[in-house]
């Protein structure tokens, strides 16, 4: 089944009084949109309507835990919960801010579906195989995927190397809704969209943040400086000794104030234009 119907999917908000646009969230693998809630009343605070949902099988949406026969599907839910918060957001400009997997999500979204956007944020995103991911592995994956699609097997993510702040970490590893283990068949999905979408910058038209720590051991900050430098519309902000969970680091503040920087610059923008063009 294409994707699901927007209203299964598991979703929450941070809601101003006057926005002046929204942000939807798209999470990253084994989390939740619960996780954003600092991110989500910040955003709020400075007048942006901010929507974030759960991914099918992750947090308090339906489905298999951690499986995905089709990588489409996540773009599918995307589509249906950007075409909802543009239908109840009388007309603002959209934005999408994908992290990790979820900035995975954004990228290809972007780049296959020509959606009319604002523009797009990525943090951390997975545009380049792990570091862990060897050849071999991908291999075997793919061989295991014939033979039991639905075999759970270790994400490979450390805790340790999300953040620096030790009670989020501590957090993230009580946390009843993350999830540590995926399906043989979602990490295959994984592999390969990662290899279709990593080197499609170019094709990516709308406006582009790409924000990466130096020290992320998850996914590799590389990948995502070979992506924004290669996108028409891209601005890439690389932050020293910051680990995968940027926006959880200690620095947070201040890294929502660059995000908030280019969203409101990217308005501006958008706004002469339109003004030039009448």
């Amino acid at each position: 089944m294409p994707g699901v119907a927007a209203d299964m999917l598991f979703r929450r908000g941070w809601l101003p009084h006057s926005p002046h646009a929204a942000i939807v969230i798209c999470h990253g693998f084994g989390e939740h949109s619960g996780r954003y809630e600092h991110v989500g009343r910040w955003l709020a605070r400075h007048g942006f309507a901010v929507h974030a949902y759960d991914h099918l099988g992750h947090g308090r949406s339906t489905g298999r835990r951690a499986h995905s026969e089709r990588f489409d599907d996540f773009l599918d839910d995307l589509g249906c919960m950007v075409e909802r918060v543009g239908a109840e957001s009388a007309g603002l400009p959209v934005f999408v801010f994908g992290h990790s997997m979820g900035g995975l999500v954004a990228a290809s979204f972007a780049r296959e579906r020509s959606p009319e956007l604002a523009g797009v944020v990525l943090s951390a995103p997975a545009l380049g195989l792990p570091p862990n991911a060897t050849q071999f592995k991908v291999r075997l994956a793919g061989w295991l995927r014939k033979l039991w699609p639905t075999a759970n097997v270790s994400a490979g993510i450390d805790p340790k190397d999300l953040c620096s702040d030790t009670v989020v970490v501590r957090d993230y590893v009580s946390d009843p809704l993350v999830q540590s283990r995926m399906s043989v068949s979602l990490a295959c999905e994984l592999f390969e969209r990662i290899e279709r979408t990593g080197a499609g910058g170019a094709d990516l038209a709308l406006p582009l943040l790409v924000m990466h720590g130096d020290a992320d051991a998850i996914c590799p900050p590389q990948a995502s400086e070979a992506f924004a430098r290669s996108a028409p519309r891209g601005r890439l902000l690389r932050y020293r000794e910051l680990r995968h969970e940027i926006l959880n680091e200690p620095s947070r503040e201040s890294l929502l104030g660059d995000l908030r920087g280019w969203l409101e610059e990217t308005l501006m923008e958008q706004s002469r234009n339109a003004g030039s063009a009448s």
